[in-house]
């Protein structure tokens, strides 16, 4: 099972992007689903944004059109690009081999209004 790091968190304004990172300790090629999933204080868990090997991709219905998820299998590593972000994106991210829940430290997003 591979161990996953994820960083590129931080603190934005409103309308700012962020590229989010989640490294993987072994090979991801062949992982079926992966996935961001976010956690904001008092909040449910949920799957922001995930993809298959295909290159299908699934996103939350908030999120579309602003968040990209994409994976690079030579680096072993996969992405969420964030753009156009608003104070209700602001949660703890992490990722994750889907349908697992995560089990990673996760990186933190803020974004101010």
């Amino acid at each position: 099972q591979v161990q996953l790091v994820e960083s590129g968190g931080g603190l934005v304004q409103t309308g700012g992007s962020l590229r989010l990172s989640c490294a993987a300790s072994g090979s991801i090629a062949s992982i079926e689903n992966m996935g961001w999933y976010r956690q904001a204080p008092g909040e449910e868990l949920d799957l922001v944004a995930a993809n298959n090997r295909a290159g299908t991709t699934y996103y939350l219905g908030s999120v579309k059109g602003r968040f990209t998820i994409s994976r690079d299998n030579l680096k072993n590593t996969i992405y969420l690009q964030m753009n156009n972000l608003v104070p209700e994106d602001t949660a703890m991210y992490y990722c994750a081999v889907l349908p697992r829940p995560p089990s990673s430290q996760g990186t933190q997003v803020t974004v101010s209004s």
